[in-house]
């Protein structure tokens, strides 16, 4: 496993700070995904770049930003 820059993991971090809210688009590769449109608030950005996200479902599922399609709750893409 390689492990991200220092660079990647400080923008990561700056652009989704413990309590941002975020909306899942879609979740791949997981047996029981978060649900299209659900909304869920930034716990912590990890050390391998995966965001961590308190849903409103009860589920505590990370995003992996490569592989998952999410946006800031609010906002269109």
């Amino acid at each position: 496993m390689q492990f991200p820059s220092k660079s990647y993991l400080e923008q990561l971090r700056k652009q989704y700070p413990k309590g941002t809210k975020l909306q899942m688009i879609t979740m791949r590769n997981e047996k029981y995904p978060v649900p299209s449109g659900t909304i869920g608030e930034v716990t912590h950005v990890d050390d391998i770049g995966n965001i961590h996200v308190r849903w409103q479902n009860g589920s505590s599922l990370a995003i992996i930003p490569e592989v998952d399609s999410f946006r800031v709750a609010g906002t269109e893409k």
